[in-house]
């Protein structure tokens, strides 16, 4: 399956849950489509990857498309996760109650502040880094999150994959290196925000004046 099709599987997935929720026994591919916020003909091309589920006339049958795409991701089974760095953010993940209803259990916490360690976190205990590798076994974790400043995300990445994680998902603002076969994932919230800023930029006036088609800069006027 193209990689863009697997990033769109949980799209769908979350627009059928919802739909279960309302008991809404099928869907047309045009209404997963506009739930999903892609185009029916993607939907349909998509989905051809996990074989022939809709009928013609009636739609995908919610029930069985959701166990489908499950086990298409994996979520047919518990996927342990190690997070190294317990600040706010790794924190926030081990407490997120959202993750476990989606297949993902925090089974080690890990950070390097001796102020945090021994702090439970969540039902989880927080190791120091010095016992990444044991804390890890110990917890048969096989997905680690880096959640430490840029400055230490790579050492992290390091000692992650030292103690045998085979997909990590980084939340460092920080490019990581990690050998062949480890699976990587980036998620910069600073990044997607500019990105945003980018196209709201573009939606709305500048907040500057503009004289004579030159627009004033903030810290002084434009060339005269």
């Amino acid at each position: 399956m193209p990689e863009a099709s697997v990033a769109r599987l949980p799209r769908y997935l979350r627009a059928l849950e919802e739909l279960q929720v309302e008991l809404v026994p099928t869907v047309s591919s045009e209404t997963l489509a506009e739930l999903a916020g892609v185009k029916a003909t993607q939907v349909r091309k998509d989905l051809s990857h996990l074989g022939t589920l809709g009928t013609r006339g009636s739609g995908y049958d919610v029930g069985s498309l959701m166990a489908r795409i499950e086990r298409e991701i994996g979520l047919n089974r518990d996927w342990l996760v190690a997070i190294v760095g317990v600040g706010n953010l790794g924190r926030a993940l081990a407490l997120y109650s959202g993750l476990p209803g989606k297949g993902f259990r925090v089974t080690a916490l890990v950070d390097s502040d001796p102020a945090k360690v021994g702090q439970v976190v969540g039902g989880v205990e927080v190791s120091p880094l010095s016992d990444l590798g044991k804390v890890v076994a110990a917890s048969r974790a096989s997905i680690g999150v880096v959640a430490t400043p840029a400055s230490s995300a790579q050492n992290a990445a390091d000692l992650l994959v030292a103690a045998g994680v085979s997909a990590i998902l980084n939340f460092a603002p920080a490019s990581l290196v990690v050998p062949p076969g480890i699976d990587l994932r980036h998620v910069d919230v600073s990044t997607e925000l500019q990105i945003l800023a980018f196209y709201q930029s573009r939606k709305h006036v500048c907040p500057t004046s503009v004289e004579g088609g030159m627009e004033k800069s903030r810290h002084g006027a434009g060339p005269s």
